[in-house]
């Protein structure tokens, strides 16, 4: 288990509660995202070789490695380039480029959810080598279910623009990812659902206001 030694926010909502209203949602959601996931998955296919499905291991809840599920946005072997993506990114697919654009390469998932892996709402996941770092202070965020979307991911909805081009995995580990940690940190102490409430709004709308934007550049 992570070390951690302070109270967390309403531990009630964030074990029980949370989880049930994740469960219940996603169970929703499942026959709408199906319905468009089905589409996604052949265009993933068509677009370019390899499998529909990236799965890649990340640090997940108490500290328990997890495989996390996306629509393949790279080229097969991108993984082993590096681990950031960078601005005009050429390992990115076409399907991919619009994919995450909009964030449906996000939408499998749902299936996390339902296994308990993730939440709708919390900290973005990392890769072990980042988690297997982590201060004392920061490893209370791995006392919270990873999730879809943060605090981080809205301020970071363009990450791909400020690392640039040139050492992308250098610059996000100085410039991106000391400030995403205390954001995550700030989260798992003041958990609760008027906070889930209003990241999952302002994710969608950082979502619209990312695509406005993508129109308007073409």
């Amino acid at each position: 288990m992570p070390w951690w030694d302070g109270p967390l926010s309403h531990p009630f909502y964030s074990k029980v509660v949370k989880r049930g209203i994740d469960f219940c949602l996603a169970l929703i959601l499942l026959i709408p995202g199906l319905v468009l996931m089905i589409p996604l998955a052949i265009w993933v296919r068509l677009d370019s070789p390899g499998p529909v499905i990236y799965k890649a291991v990340r640090g997940g809840y108490h500290n328990q490695p997890f495989t996390i599920y996306k629509f393949r946005s790279m080229v097969v072997g991108a993984d082993r380039t590096g681990g950031t993506t960078a601005k005009n990114d050429s390992r990115v697919t076409g399907a991919g480029r619009i994919m995450r654009k909009l964030k449906l390469d996000e939408l499998p998932q749902l299936f996390n959810i339902l296994k308990g892996d993730m939440s709708f709402v919390g900290p973005r996941p990392e890769l072990l080598k980042y988690t297997t770092q982590y201060t004392k202070e920061q490893e209370c965020i791995l006392w919270v279910r990873p999730g879809v979307t943060d605090r981080s991911s809205i301020v970071y909805i363009s990450q791909d623009e400020i690392v640039g081009e040139e050492d992308p995995v250098g610059n996000f580990e100085r410039l991106v990812l000391p400030k995403k940690n205390r954001m995550r940190v700030e989260y798992a102490r003041n958990q609760s659902f008027p906070l889930d409430w209003q990241l999952f709004w302002e994710t969608i709308a950082g979502v619209f206001r990312k695509a406005e934007k993508a129109a308007k550049e073409k």
